[in-house]
């Protein structure tokens, strides 16, 4: 079998090894490998403090890949010669308020739905396990069987690996699926993913030359999937010690003043703080003063000795996140298979995911979770001329909805005009002032409109360019800024 992989971020180069070692000929498309997300994220192994509420599916994929992670990181230091820094390293989750410690207590009561250990801890415990802890803290949650590795090392060793097994790198970019010379393409291709499959994906859609601008290839005039993914940018801090001074031995994560913040240590010795967090589309420049001082600000109240280290990089990479926070894995149509959308938890989902779909590629239709069904947020339908389509979701385009006076118009970087031209609601289409709503939920329907074409209504279109919650949000962040460091692609696929 001849499988082509577009994105040579860690997820697409992990399917690449897998389906290398079972005997597809396999080349990965990407013009710029590990630029993206893949060499920002902090590296954390998670299934219990990555828990959040409305992402319950999520738990179980997230405990099978941090089973896996021991042995796939044994496997991938032979076959590559580089040791990746996979550290068996609890997580001690802290806050220094009052109100921190009740939304420590909060989360504690989700980390003990993962069926895994949970400690709640008063605060001269927690400091006993973590004595770089300011004594400012009230008492935290341990969780000891979260995992960390170092992902700059991951992806190099992945790169290796993968060549190793007979896997071909192609330096290019890839603007015509039809043009890929395999049986089976698998889109693994981060924030850069949407491109592929319509223009009305949300902020995504604007990464990379042309995209959102088509659809391509092989899906031109005919409907195709639509993958909402959106870029989430975050800016991440890396420091070093100086000379003998104590780093922390455990990943710290925290609230300051109900504010999230991470530290995770190196085994080399470097600190990773993180991480910001906007959906404000592709902003290139590196983290703005702002950013960096309120991480720099709430980690040094967690952990006071940071003050004193050196401020080695800022980097920005932008996490490819989906409506509802889930990603996008599994079958598109019979040549087709997505993986990406993987949000926060790009490195910890790899065993994982390239398990599922590397099993997908060899004929298991039942290898991947139908929570992440990547056709689930319907079709993009009837390509047509003046660029407008209609979306489509089928279990919902018979119930009834009222429109509001300003429904959510779907909107990318290069088609933000002419797409909401063609979703918003047209004046004759209005209610007028005053008119009352129907009661219960306001479900979706594709309406007819007067071109014969069709919108959506009522929450799924909303859902396309609604940011579905960040996972660390730093108050205060402006859109323009200068910094040391960047690294931002639309080729990777990882958490940042």
């Amino acid at each position: 079998m001849r499988i082509a992989i577009v994105g040579a971020g860690s997820i697409g180069l992990a399917v690449a090894w897998r389906a290398a070692q079972s005997g597809a000929e396999v080349v990965v498309h990407d013009p710029d490998p590990g630029s993206g997300a893949s060499r920002v994220a902090a590296g954390m192994i998670a299934p219990v403090t990555e828990s959040h509420y409305g992402e319950e599916a999520l738990g179980p994929f997230m405990a099978e890949s941090a089973d896996a992670w021991p042995g796939f990181a044994r496997e991938l230091e032979a076959a590559s010669g580089l040791a990746i820094g996979f550290r068996d390293v609890p997580t001690l989750v802290v806050g220094v308020e009052d109100g921190d410690r009740a939304e420590i207590d909060r989360q504690a009561d989700l980390y003990r739905f993962t069926a895994r250990e949970v400690e709640v801890l008063t605060a001269r415990a927690a400091r006993k396990v973590e004595p770089l802890l300011s004594h400012r803290v009230r008492g935290g949650v341990l969780a000891p069987e979260d995992r960390a590795v170092d992902p700059r090392v991951v992806h190099d060793a992945l790169l290796v690996a993968a060549e190793r097994a007979g896997v071909a790198l192609r330096a290019e970019q890839v603007d015509d699926l039809a043009a890929l010379d395999a049986d089976q393409v698998v889109i693994a291709a981060g924030c850069g993913s949407a491109r592929f499959f319509g223009a009305g994906a949300g902020a995504g859609a604007g990464a990379g030359a042309g995209a959102g601008a088509d659809l391509i290839g092989s899906f031109r005039d005919r409907d195709v999937w639509h993958l909402p993914v959106r870029p989430v940018r975050g800016a991440v801090l890396r420091l070093r010690a100086v000379g003998d001074q104590p780093v922390p031995r455990t990943t710290v994560r925290g609230f300051v003043k109900g504010h999230p913040i991470y530290i995770v240590t190196r085994e080399s010795g470097e600190i990773v703080v993180g991480a910001s967090s906007d959906e404000r589309g592709f902003d290139r420049r590196t983290g703005t003063a702002g950013a960096v001082y309120e991480l720099l600000r709430r980690s040094i109240e967690l952990v006071p000795e940071i003050a004193e280290y050196h401020l080695a990089e800022v980097s920005v990479g932008f996490r490819p996140g989906t409506p509802d926070n889930l990603p996008l894995i599994g079958r598109l149509d019979k040549r087709t298979v997505a993986a990406t959308g993987h949000y926060r938890n790009g490195i910890a989902l790899i065993p994982a995911t390239a398990a599922a779909v590397a099993a997908l590629l060899s004929g298991n239709e039942k290898a991947v979770p139908a929570a992440f069904d990547p056709r689930r947020f319907g079709q993009v339908k009837d390509r047509r001329p003046d660029d407008s389509r209609r979306f489509e979701r089928p279990e919902l385009q018979h119930a009834e909805s009222v429109p509001s006076e300003a429904e959510p118009a779907m909107q990318t970087e290069e088609t933000g005009r002419r797409t909401a031209s063609a979703l918003q609601p047209r004046a004759a289409e209005r209610p007028a002032a005053g008119t009352p709503r129907r009661g219960g939920p306001r479900l979706s329907r594709a309406e007819p409109v007067a071109d014969g074409g069709q919108r959506l209504t009522g929450p799924a279109a909303a859902e396309a360019t609604m940011p579905s919650g960040a996972d660390e949000r730093v108050d205060r962040e402006p859109t323009t800024g200068a910094g040391a460091a960047e690294s931002t692609s639309t080729h990777e696929e990882a958490d940042s």
